[in-house]
This record gives structure tokens, sequence and C-alpha cells, in this order.
């Protein structure tokens, strides 16, 4: 998503290179960056200019750059019982495994609570019985726990529940399982409020009694420090012995990545350790689901954030938006080749499926924000016959054309809408839906700063649309936000070279909140444009330097925007063209292309 990328409170700087609006309405600023820190960073660790520079524009400094340029575990994973109820839920789930109780996981439907439910049924199945997962549907129940589904694990014999990737509002749900006899543990990351749910431990960094940094930890960060700490807690107790090791939690660390970065959390600090560490793991294809995964995407290479992001997770995610909400855990957690084959395959055919979903309900909101018009501070649009499972995706399509927040509404025959936001950078939808709920326009609802879900009945849906068009127009406007792309520095061709991108290749792995390096070549002329691919969507071309250098450059879905045709219109014209320097392995012979986002004129 292409949204403001500079410091949330710094105050607006200078265009970079002049560029006050590019040819995608962006204005072009340059990170900050210390040119002396920058310096002194590239001397001391032997690194080209433009790289510590690169550094510097994320808040590196000498005393972190260690830790930037080699993310570790050992430095980053923080104790586990500095997290308010987590020795309480470590000793419950210890005293399951030594009693030999059957636990069952209540998860959620996207690739968060997915992996977050393999994770901890992975451990505890090695540990012990084998564990129940439980995702509800997201058609008929919805988010997080319902009375009925706790009722049906009750009567199934299980005593306790773990939700993870939800449970920290579910306030009613919960009561229900107390006077049921049920135990809960909720593992969360979802913002909080000052009430909490009665639960045995409610284990969430974004509790509003937590102390810390950690609250940008994804579900699935905050299932593996559980599961940590139920393992040092059997360890203390002495229950590794004899036939029983101990479970050897860096195996499972790809579900890590996989959770962290499809939930589009900032890849910083232990996130980052967490993912670098888990793409590792995730390059050995240990798991049979993500191996087969790998093998119906058409991945061949090593993988990283961005094929984790945009070619994994939406087929996993295909299973909880139109298909079986239970397939993505149970791609992730399955043992036999043969069945995570037969899913791979199902959910690949269900994400051709979502994308055509998709693109009916894209174009149907898209003429109803043109017929409306867009309020300042919201894209709303709702809609009969919505599928749930697609809703999101709508949302963020619209903050990409509108570059605000945006809610996109499923309207049910009974008369309930079922909504899905996405917001921009400064803007908290969570907590301006939370209030919403509060205020009693919406039924249910909840998230984190960048998305969040609700729940509204068809008779406030004009209320709903109302409150939420003022509070987040108010906070909008607080936030200074200005549609933007963040620049490392300017290049020319001959500057790109094999050696500096795999230099950069060092500072990944790259995300939310450690954004890929993005450059200016600047003043080049563009060179022999024309659409490629097989459905002809792509614009290449040739950028010419001064001295006659060529890049290689690519923009990848351009050729029927703005950016494409004036790129197809541009032969021999100089531009200021911007984007991401990757290696082309095309052919077998490495080499080095621009992947384009963005131009501007040169002049």
């Amino acid at each position: 998503m292409a949204t403001a990328e500079a410091d949330a409170d710094a105050p607006e700087r200078p265009c970079f290179l002049g560029v006050e609006r590019s040819l995608t309405g962006k204005r072009w600023e340059v990170r900050a960056a210390d040119d002396r820190l920058a310096r002194a960073l590239a001397q001391q660790h032997d690194l080209p200019d433009i790289v510590a520079r690169v550094m510097v524009g994320r808040g590196v400094g000498l005393a972190e750059a260690e830790a930037y340029l080699n993310p570790s575990l050992r430095s980053d994973l923080p104790d586990p019982s500095r997290f308010r109820d987590m020795d309480a839920a470590a000793q419950r789930l210890a005293d399951a495994v030594q009693a030999g109780e059957a636990v069952a996981v209540f998860g959620d439907y996207d690739v968060d609570g997915g992996s977050s439910a393999a994770l901890l049924a992975r451990m505890l199945r090695e540990l012990g019985p084998e564990p129940r997962i439980y995702i509800p549907d997201r058609s008929s129940e919805g988010y997080g726990p319902k009375p009925e589904a706790l009722r049906m694990l009750r009567d199934e014999g299980y005593r306790l529940v773990v939700c993870v990737d939800c449970g920290t509002t579910a306030f009613d749900p919960l009561d229900a399982a107390a006077q049921m006899g049920l135990e809960v543990i909720v593992v969360d990351h979802h913002t909080a409020e000052p009430r909490l749910p009665a639960a045995h431990a409610v284990v969430n960094p974004n509790r509003l009694d937590e102390i810390g940094t950690y609250g940008q930890l994804a579900a699935v960060g905050v299932t593996f420090l559980v599961a940590v700490a139920l393992n040092r807690t059997l360890r203390q107790r002495g229950a590794f012995t004899g036939d029983r090791r101990e479970p050897d939690l860096r195996r499972w660390l790809d579900l890590v990545a996989l959770g962290t970065v499809c939930d589009v959390v900032p890849l910083t600090g232990v996130n980052r350790a967490l993912v670098a560490r888990g793409l590792d793991v995730l390059g050995r294809r240990r798991n049979p689901g993500i191996a087969a995964l790998c093998d119906v995407a058409r991945l061949d290479s090593a993988p990283g954030p961005f094929h984790l992001g945009f070619l994994l997770g939406p087929r996993i995610n295909a299973g909880g938006r139109i298909g079986r909400s239970d397939m993505g855990a149970r791609l992730l957690t399955t043992d036999m080749p043969g069945e995570a084959a037969q899913l791979a395959r199902e959910l690949d055919r269900l994400n051709t499926e979502r994308k055509e979903m998709e693109a009916a309900v894209l174009a149907e909101a898209e003429a109803q924000v043109a017929a409306q018009g867009a309020a300042a501070g919201l894209v709303f649009a709702a809609g009969s016959g919505w599928h749930p499972g697609v809703i999101g995706i709508v949302a963020s399509r619209l903050v990409e054309k509108y570059d605000r927040p945006a809610f996109v509404v499923g309207l049910d025959a009974d008369g309930t809408g079922k909504g899905s936001g996405r917001s921009v950078r400064g803007v908290d939808l969570g907590s301006a839906v939370i209030a919403g709920r509060q205020a009693g326009v919406l039924r249910e609802g909840g998230g984190h700063a960048m998305a969040a879900g609700l729940t509204v009945d068809a008779n406030k849906l004009d209320a709903a649309r109302a409150f939420l068009e003022t509070r987040l127009g108010d906070a909008l406007e607080r936030s200074g936000y200005v549609p933007s792309f963040g620049f490392d520095g300017a290049v020319q061709p001959a500057a790109a070279t094999l050696d500096l991108v795999r230099t950069l290749e060092r500072l990944g792995p790259y995300g939310t909140g450690n954004p890929e390096p993005r450059f200016a070549v600047s003043n080049v002329r563009v060179r022999w444009p024309q659409v490629v691919g097989g459905d002809g969507k792509h614009v290449r071309c040739t950028l010419q330097g001064a001295d006659g250098t060529r890049l290689k450059a690519i923009a990848f879905r351009a050729a029927e925007t703005e950016l494409g045709r004036a790129l197809l219109q541009a032969d021999g014209v100089t531009r200021h063209v911007a984007g991401k320097l990757r290696v082309d392995a095309w052919s077998g012979r490495a080499g080095v292309q621009l992947i384009v986002e963005d131009a501007a004129a040169a002049g």
C-alpha cells in the first residue's frame, strides 16, 4: 500500500528533487538522516555511504548498528515473564501437559490466527495429547469466540481453551465460558480496553497495564513467547527426562515469520529478528504445508517477506475468506505431504475465486464512492451480498486509491452489516471502532491501528458512518498525513551495481516499519518502453544515464495506470524514476533492475 512514509511527528520536509506531485499524486520526501552519523557508520562497518544513510534513515545509530546488521533472537527476544499473566498461562498449560489433559485452541481465520494456532498445536502435540483446533466460520460466526462454540468444546470434553489472536474484548462469551466451567487463556495482540475479559490469563502486550515496547508483536509472536515460557516452566519442573525431550522451538519459526509478515506489523526489533530467523527455517521447507503452498505458488527461489505477504499469505487466507475457515490452520499443522498437497491445491483454487469476487466488489464500491463522494476523513462503502471474505482487501484498495482510511461493509439479508477497515499512517482505526461500539452505533468491533473490523445493524449504518467520519476526519487532520513517498537517496545507473544490492539485502527483512530502500534514478532518459507479460499488464523500459550506462526497469501491473501510460509515451524523455533496486536473475544471469513505483518530470 502506498502511503506516507515520513516520520509521524516530523515537520514537513523539503521536496526531494523538487517533486511536489508525482505521476501517482505523491509528494517526494527524503528520509531524515544525519550525514555525519552516516559517514561514521560507513567507516565503522565498512559500508557504502548510501547503505549507511539507509540505516540512519531507519533510526539506527552507532550503538544499534551491529544488532541491526545481525538480528539475533538471543539479544532481541524479551523474557516472557515480563508480560502480565504470562507465568499464569505457562503454569496452567504445564499442568495440562503433565496431567495428559487435551487442550482446545481457538484461533482467528486469518494467517496470523492460523499460524498462531498451528504453532501452539504443534507444541502441545509434541508434549501430550493431540490438541483440538477450532477456527470459527467468518460468515456464520464472525470474529472471536462465541458462547455456542465454547459450549460445543465443553461438551466435547475440553476444560481448557486457549484463544489465539482473539479474545481480548470477548467479554460476554468468556463470561459464559466461566459459567460453563471452562478455563480460558487469551493470547492476543489486539487493542485492549481498561476492562479485561473473565479468563485464567490474558497475555497481550497491548493491555493498558503493560509497560514496554512490545505492542508491535503479531499474535504469533506472542504465542511463540508463550511457548518459550511453557518450555521453561516444564524444564524447571524437571519434566524433560527419559524419553521426553524439550521441544526445539526454532523449528517453528517459519510459522512465526509467516504470521508476522502477513499481519503487517512493523518489522523492527524482535519482529525483525523473528522474521529473519524464520525465513531461514522456511527456506529449508520442513513444514509440509508451507512447502506444498510454495509449490502451487510456483515459488522456486528463497522466500522473502514479499513472497509471504503476496504469494503464500493470500492463499492461506482464501480458506478463511471464501472456503472452510480451518483450512489454513490444517495446512500449517499437518505432517502428511499428501494432505498438505491436497489442501494447498484447494487453497490455490479458492484464491483464484477470491480474486474474481474481489474485483466485482471493488468495482461496485468504487462506483458507489464516485456517486456519493468521499468524506474528508473516510471512504465508506456498503452493499448487500458483498462477501465478508473480500471486504478487507477491497478496503485496502480504496485506501490506495483515495489515500485516507476506508471501511467496506457487507450487508446480510437479516439486516446485519459486517465491515472491515484499513487505515493510513497516524490514524488509529482500532480505537475509533471501539469508541463506536461504546457509543452504541456499532454492535461489535475492535482491531488495531491499521486494521479493524465491525458489526453494525443496517438501521444504524448512517449513524455509524457519521460517527466514524467525524472521529477519523479529526484524527487524520491531527496526524498531518500527506500522501508521500519516502526516499533514501538518488542513484545513477552506473551506481546500481550487484554489490550494492547485495549489501542492501543485509538490512532486511523489509516490511512495515523497516521499509525496503527506495531510490530515485534521477535525470535519466526513458528508452524503449513496451508492454510485457502474458496478460499485458506490465511496462518494461531501460533507463539511460548521462554517461550512457543503462539500467533495466519494470513497472508491474501498470500498463493501464497513469504511471504506465506516461512511461509508454516517454521514449527519449528525461525523467526522475523512483523504485526499488532488486536482483534480476532472469535467464540465470544475475543483474540489477529497478522495480518502478513512480516517476516525475525532471526539470
